[in-house]
């Protein structure tokens, strides 16, 4: 297993729709693995292949708390089949654009098909926080990111603050 660099905005490649995954074999396991302890050093709850500029349709998340036993899971190729009209607000961050939080109103609860890390297709119901992760993710496998979400303006300051973050860390090397 390796850590991969996590791609961070404004780089286009987040822009990128990815494509769905033909089959499931050792290579697609040992990119998932590598997703899977790239997010877990970033320390992130969720992240898309696309992140580490693969552009396939694969998503790892583990929503267990810091102290307790992983719980990893594995998604290629979700979709979401239904969803109910009830949204929530919960605030967001991600990898890709560090140290940066807002609130997002996503639908409450989705329903999903994927296939699993073994190839299993898995149909079920995702709510509250698992809900709004998988749709985050998923978003990010159609080249959406969270911030397209918010005002213009607060996309901007995102990314704004980003570059600079980035600058002043080059700067400190």
């Amino acid at each position: 297993m390796a850590i991969k660099q996590i791609l961070t905005v404004p780089n286009p490649v987040l822009k990128q729709v990815s494509r769905s995954v033909e089959r499931v074999d050792d290579k697609t396991r040992a990119l998932m693995d590598d997703m899977l302890e790239t997010m877990y050093d970033a320390p992130g709850i969720g992240l898309a292949a696309i992140q580490i500029g693969v552009p396939l349709r694969i998503i790892v998340m583990d929503l267990t708390e810091a102290e307790a036993e992983p719980e990893p899971k594995y998604f290629i190729n979700p979709e979401i089949l239904d969803d109910v009209e009830e949204l929530r607000l919960w605030e967001e961050g991600c990898l890709s654009v560090p140290d940066f939080y807002e609130e997002v109103e996503r639908p409450e609860r989705v329903k999903l098909r994927y296939l699993n890390y073994d190839g299993e297709e898995v149909t079920e119901w995702a709510k509250g926080m698992y809900s709004t992760c998988i749709q985050h993710e998923m978003d990010h496998l159609n080249g959406v990111l969270f911030i397209d979400h918010l005002s213009r303006l607060k996309r901007q300051r995102a990314i704004k603050k980003v570059q600079k973050a980035e600058r002043e860390a080059e700067t400190d090397e």
